[in-house]
């Protein structure tokens, strides 16, 4: 079965969520009881939000720069709120996810060459995912590299077998792997006992510290905002439940708004606590500290093991959730972009291999989540453009096409992402 089947088709066992589903959109059932059918794509989106790769910039961020960086990370998710939100809409509105539009609307070549963009995108997603998960293993219990990422790879076949039983065992499996990042950040930043004041300043004002840190920024966008759930929202919500008319489709988008609202908050809210653990526990001390394993020491060094040890759990509960996410996100570039699947499994077994390589070849993990992340900020507007390009057509969307002052605010955050881009360019040619 594939993840686009999964992500889009009812399951056996799902019909209750789904009748529910319904009865909130006949009036029949309100409040919490009626939002609850509907939770659960956001969180399976957000967990990209919250992987591996995030642990790197942010400690790297927080180490380097204190607080000054955390306006970045509220920036990011703020834009994520919007994109997320388009991404959803256009599922509801039109039945289809983003690349399949993407493969109606456009010229062959050009469909082409955005598929095999995003599968290098879906590459450096998985190297992210895969390192983040080994490194988990290796700090907690002392396994190496190479066989922590096969052990990796095994969880997220693991966490890929519960589509089998439906969405809500997927959602269910991923948000208990979430608990654990929260339960472990939630610790970090209350031993970390941050300077409310610093903290304010960075989070209330944007400011930079030199080209360096306008180059970790872009890490941190390319970490918070990931092009490749903005092609996975569309999937899961395009037959989840269909409205059978306009009002339905904007009833069924509020209830995802809610949904969305939630998600995003909480992983703004971890991404902003990795940052603020770095930059309380190790900005000033005159060692920074720019890996994930240089973290994991200082942790034990300066609050104990037991803090140590959190941090890795959450890093290994990120890596478990995130790696069957990316997965699930490749098989619907694939089956939209070009019309083929493989399956899910195989899927699986292909995108662990750059992982595996750069493992076995003894590279520095934390500098490659580092750069993957940097790569990902490139693909985020050969996602986000054709997103907006659809999202303000109403022929297209029907009465879910974007406000002029929604369209106009998301081409300015494209144009920022783009021009961030072109300064990776500059500064990786010429180096400054």
């Amino acid at each position: 079965m594939s993840a686009t089947d999964t992500a889009t088709t009812p399951l056996p066992g799902e019909g209750a969520t789904i009748r529910a589903a319904q009865a909130a959109l006949d009036g029949h059932s309100r409040g919490l009881k009626g939002l609850w059918p509907f939770l659960g794509p956001a969180f399976i989106a957000a967990v990209a939000y919250i992987d591996p790769g995030n642990f790197a910039t942010n400690i790297a961020a927080g180490s380097t720069y204190g607080y000054m960086l955390l306006w970045v990370v509220l920036l990011s998710n703020v834009m994520a709120v919007l994109i997320q939100s388009m991404s959803a809409k256009l599922g509801i509105a039109t039945g289809r996810n983003l690349p399949e539009v993407c493969r109606e609307r456009f010229s062959r070549p050009l469909t082409l060459g955005l598929w095999i963009q995003a599968e290098f995108i879906a590459i450096a997603t998985d190297l992210a995912e895969f390192i983040g998960g080994a490194l988990g293993l290796n700090l907690v219990f002392g396994i190496p590299l190479f066989p922590a990422a096969l052990i990796t790879g095994v969880f997220s076949f693991g966490l890929l077998e519960l589509q089998r039983r439906g969405f809500r065992w997927l959602e269910a499996g991923i948000v208990c792997l979430v608990g654990i990042v929260v339960v472990s950040f939630a610790y970090e930043v209350f031993m970390a006992k941050p300077d409310g004041s610093a903290l304010l300043y960075g989070l209330t004002v944007p400011h930079f510290a030199g080209s360096d840190s306008v180059l970790l920024a872009a890490g941190i966008l390319g970490a918070t905002v990931m092009p490749h759930v903005i092609y996975l929202h569309s999937a899961l919500m395009q037959r989840r439940v269909v409205g059978r008319n306009e009002e339905e489709k904007r009833r069924i988008f509020r209830f995802e708004f809610v949904d969305i609202l939630i998600a995003m908050a909480l992983a703004g809210i971890i991404n902003g606590a990795m940052l603020v653990m770095a930059a309380g526990l190790f900005f000033g001390t005159g060692d920074v500290v720019s890996s994930i394993e240089g973290a994991f020491a200082r942790l034990g060094n300066q609050v104990g093991p037991f803090a140590a040890t959190l941090f890795g759990l959450g890093l290994l509960a990120s890596g478990f959730s995130s790696s069957s996410v990316g997965t699930m996100s490749g098989q619907v570039i694939m089956q939209g972009y070009i019309n083929r699947q493989i399956p899910i499994y195989v899927r699986r077994l292909i995108t662990m291999l750059p992982a595996l390589a750069v493992l076995w070849l003894g590279l520095d993990p934390s500098t490659s989540l580092v750069l993957s992340q940097v790569v990902l900020s490139f693909g985020i507007p050969f996602a986000l453009i054709p997103l907006i390009i659809f999202c303000s057509n109403r022929g297209l969307m029907g009465t879910l096409v974007n406000h002029r002052i929604t369209t106009g605010v998301a081409w300015i955050i494209a144009i920022v992402i783009v021009a961030l881009n072109i300064f990776l360019i500059y500064q990786t040619l010429f180096g400054v």
